[in-house]
């Protein structure tokens, strides 16, 4: 029998699994641990204010919350700006015995994302303005936080981590929130530096990041992503996602939650559920079923989580009993 950190692999490096691998709520069991420093850099709390000055506030019936006053509001205050000091040892506590709670399932730390986190401090208008006139310093502090991704990923390869993820939306509803063009000459290559370091660090990749990103999932490929985490995919459309990108990376998703999810019967759900199964995956791996973990936010009724979790569940027995 294999373990399910074997199973995760053989599905992200298409070798075959034995079973479709997820994560799903504890009634349903999870083939994934997580784990982070802590307090961390990237931390996105409810109300009050983190370590970089930003001052968050809650958006009502959700655990998230959104930052209220930006901490750098002009680039003549960069020198004056509070930077967190990663290497403090506190912040490693928690991840070292994260391989040992672990146990036998696949270990993802988290890392600190490279456009959130800068629209964090700068506001996102001020953002999308700084690529064409602030360009040079936008870039500074970019490299900033590519630095605090590298040291990360060297504590995390030291603890026995197995994949490195963090989270950055950068889809609107029917585009990308800048130019493609834009994103390849800036981000682009700042993830792949990113990447190449977890693999170098034995870890694979994982990314976060919703809306519709049809536009960048060739790059996000060649940069080095190996798993892409999508809660939304009813925009892209699975068909256009199998057709583009099946067999060349591998999908870390729940049934749509804008859509599908909320929006379906039970049966529509399940019907999606095989979609997925067969329009993301291949016989060789490419699909991890995933649920969504903030349910009363997204309007997601116990039911239908049931549902999706245990159609996937009665998936992985039907398709992979053909396959032995």
């Amino acid at each position: 029998m294999s373990t399910p950190r074997e199973e995760v692999i053989r599905t992200i490096t298409f070798k075959g699994p034995s079973r479709l691998v997820y994560d799903f709520p504890d009634k349903y069991g999870s083939d994934f641990a997580f784990t982070g420093m802590w307090p961390t850099p990237d931390a996105r709390p409810s109300k009050g204010i983190d370590e970089w000055g930003a001052v968050w506030s809650n958006m009502g019936n959700t655990r998230l919350g959104e930052v209220k006053e930006f901490p750098l509001k002009t680039w003549e205050d960069f020198d004056k700006m509070k930077i967190p000091d990663i290497t403090l040892p506190e912040r490693w506590d928690a991840i070292k015995d994260a391989r040992e709670k672990a146990g036998d399932r696949f270990l993802i730390g988290s890392g600190i994302s490279i456009y959130e986190r800068l629209h964090f401090i700068r506001g996102l208008e001020n953002v999308w303005i700084d690529i064409y006139q602030s360009r040079d310093e936008m870039c500074e502090l970019l490299d900033i936080l590519v630095d605090m991704n590298l040291y990360t990923i060297e504590r995390y390869s030291e603890a026995g981590i197995d994949g490195y993820m963090f989270c950055d939306d950068w889809g609107l509803q029917d585009r990308l929130m800048i130019s493609p063009k834009a994103w390849r000459e800036i981000w682009k290559p700042r993830y792949a530096k990113i990447y190449k370091a977890a693999h170098e660090a034995g870890m694979y990749t994982f990314l976060h990041s919703c809306g519709y990103i049809m536009e960048i999932l060739d790059d996000l490929i060649e940069a080095g992503l190996d798993v892409i985490q999508m809660d939304q995919q009813e925009n892209m459309g699975l068909k256009n996602l199998s057709d583009r990108f099946k067999g060349r990376i591998a999908f870390f998703s729940p049934v749509d939650i804008q859509g599908t999810m909320v929006y379906g019967t039970l049966d529509d759900i399940r019907r999606y559920c095989h979609d997925m199964v067969s329009l993301l995956g291949t016989d060789k791996g490419g699909f991890i079923a995933n649920w969504y973990a903030d349910p009363v936010s997204a309007g997601h009724r116990q039911e239908a989580i049931d549902a999706m979790c245990k159609e996937f569940l009665e998936i992985s027995k039907a398709v992979y009993k053909k396959l032995d």
